[in-house]
Parts: C-alpha cells; sequence; structure tokens
C-alpha cells in the first residue's frame, strides 16, 4: 500500500535566501542605472543645470554691464551669439570681469573657479550658436611646429613678435605676449578674435594649422634661447640698442680712463 505524501504547503527552505537575492540584483541594478544617468547629466557641460547655474553667476557679476538676458548696454556689448569660446577666454584669462575702463581689457587674476567659468561659457552659448570650446586634440601641441613656425610669422608676427612677446599698437593698446598662454586660450582667441585681434575661422585657417600654431608656441614656451641672454625676445632693435648703449659706452669709459691714466 502506497502512501501518498501529504501536501504541507511549506517552502523550500531556500526559497526566501533566493527571493532575497533577487531582489537585491534588481534594486541594485535599477540604482546603477540611476546613478550613472544623474552621474552623466551632471558631467554634460550643457545640462539645464549647468545652464541655470550659468545664469545664476551670470546675473550677479556680469549684468550690470552686459544686461540681465546678455542682450547687450551702453557700457557692454551683446553677448548674445559670440559662443562658448569668447566667455572661456576672457573669463579663463581674468579679464572679464573688467578691473576698470581702458583701451582694453587687462589680465588679472581669475575671480572663478575652473567650473564657474565653463557654467558662465555654456549659459552665453544657450543663448546664441557660436564657436565652442576646442577639443583636447586641437590645443595639445601634437602638431606639425614647422608648419606652425610659418603660419604664425604670416599672419600673427607683426603684432605679437615672432617669438609670441608681444608688441605696442596703437592708442594704448597691445598685443599681449604668449609666452605663458595655453593652447585652449590661444585657440579661443583664434576664433573669437579678442580685443584688437581679428577672427580667424575656419575658411582663414583651418583647425589643423590652428594646431600647428599652437604646437610651434607650446615649443618656443618650453625651449628657451640656446645663444643666452634674451632681451625680451623683442629682436635686433633691442639688440642694437644693447649694443650702442653698453657696447660704445664701454669703448668711451675706456677711452677716457686711458687718457687720464696718461695725464
Amino acid at each position: 500500500m502506497t502512501r501518498q505524501k501529504r501536501r504541507t504547503g511549506r517552502r523550500h527552505p531556500l526559497a526566501a535566501v533566493a527571493l532575497l537575492a533577487l531582489g537585491l540584483v534588481f534594486t541594485g541594478g535599477a540604482y546603477a542605472a540611476f546613478s550613472t544617468g544623474t552621474a552623466q547629466a551632471e558631467g554634460d557641460p550643457t545640462s539645464q543645470e549647468t545652464i541655470e547655474e550659468g545664469k545664476k553667476l551670470f546675473q550677479a557679476n556680469c549684468a550690470t554691464c552686459h544686461g540681465l538676458d546678455a542682450e547687450g548696454t551702453g557700457t557692454g556689448p551683446s553677448l548674445i551669439g559670440v559662443g562658448a569660446a569668447a566667455v572661456d577666454f576672457q573669463v579663463g584669462t581674468g579679464r572679464m570681469p573688467m578691473q576698470m575702463q581702458g583701451p582694453q581689457a587687462q589680465e588679472k587674476p581669475l575671480q572663478f573657479t575652473d567650473e564657474q567659468v565653463k557654467q558662465l561659457a555654456y549659459y552665453v552659448a544657450s543663448l546664441g550658436p557660436g564657436p565652442d570650446i576646442p577639443a583636447d586634440h586641437l590645443v595639445n601641441g601634437g602638431g606639425d611646429a614647422a608648419n606652425g613656425a610659418e603660419l604664425f610669422r604670416i599672419n600673427c608676427a607683426m603684432c605679437h613678435n615672432v617669438a609670441g612677446a608681444g608688441g605696442a599698437l596703437t592708442e594704448g593698446k597691445f598685443a599681449p605676449a604668449l609666452t605663458e598662454t595655453t593652447g585652449v586660450h590661444i585657440y579661443e582667441a583664434m576664433v573669437t578674435g579678442p580685443q584688437n585681434m581679428p577672427v580667424f575661422n575656419d575658411l582663414n585657417i583651418s583647425p589643423e594649422d590652428k594646431r600647428d600654431i599652437i604646437t610651434y608656441l607650446k615649443y618656443v614656451q618650453d625651449n628657451r634661447s640656446p645663444g643666452g641672454f634674451e632681451l625680451g625676445s623683442l629682436g635686433p632693435v633691442a639688440e642694437g640698442l644693447f649694443i650702442w648703449i653698453f657696447g660704445l659706452g664701454a669703448i668711451v669709459a675706456i677711452t677716457v680712463w686711458i687718457t687720464a691714466k696718461s695725464n
């Protein structure tokens, strides 16, 4: 006689463990997906949160001259359509906000963190299309320095000096020295034309040629003059003046000494 097993309604002892493990897997997966999405949103420079933070900074620090909506005022131009690159250059080099009115904005210590500069830049970029902040491969100095040197002599040396030492312009203006300027800011200056500088768009100088110019300037920055004292890298005028003052001065001094000795 076969006994039928009575159904007790009890679960297997490992069933609760399996359900708990399954719940943890689903919960962990959902949390990971949510965290990844949040991190990507926070890291996106064009996210709405970044733009809103930039708007707050703009209204607190820039609206006095440029207007609450960046439409411009009598003391500052409109920023609609200048792009992120223009803001990143002007604010990232300390030129803006301006310390005082003058022929051109002067460099000074930065008033914002890198994150705040980017927030300001992408807020202004959201108001209208314009040049964007360049990609890393265009500003890291990995181009052709020889081609960059030729392009720099043709397009830039008349103001900035062949060695990037800068020079005077008219009406109290000047071309700044490029001896410590970063590749990002050099590229941004070329595409936005700050102060008295002309705009070199991609039809004038291609992105690859801009990279070559930056490569040349980085070479000059990293390899100082092997011939000794540079005299400011201002060229033959400074060198000739040095010879006239100190060379001829030394000859005159020796002549006077010899004459006094003989008398």
